[in-house]
């Protein structure tokens, strides 16, 4: 059973935009804080951002100042806004609970290339 739908992700160029989405059902959404992960190839799965049932949002050092996640109660999503976008900031995105509960779903590449 899919549990998260992610959607948004895209080749941009350095410096560029890209808006993570991420559908879930209303007894997950409703219950848990959510988070935003990544890999990239070689890599561990890392927590990127997350935000509890209230609003709090805590991100890794790494993205501070340039990804901002969100979410909306009433259509059970997710996001991730990810503005000047980096090398570095390519992987596959994945949103699941924090911490994990649940399988991943398929992710959505995000590649920052020139």
């Amino acid at each position: 059973q899919v549990q998260f739908v992610e959607s948004g992700g895209g080749l941009v160029q350095p410096g560029g935009s890209l808006r993570l989405s991420c559908a879930t059902s209303r007894s997950i959404f409703s219950i848990y804080a959510m988070g935003w992960y990544r890999q990239a190839p070689g890599n561990q799965r890392e927590l990127v951002a997350h935000i509890t049932r209230d609003g709090i949002t805590n991100y890794r050092d790494s993205v501070k100042g340039r990804f901002t996640i969100s979410r909306d109660n009433a259509k059970n999503t997710v996001y991730l806004q990810m503005n000047s976008l980096k090398p570095e900031d390519t992987a596959i995105y994945y949103c699941n609970t924090v911490p994990d509960r649940y399988s991943w779903g398929q992710g959505t590449q995000v590649t920052v290339s020139s």
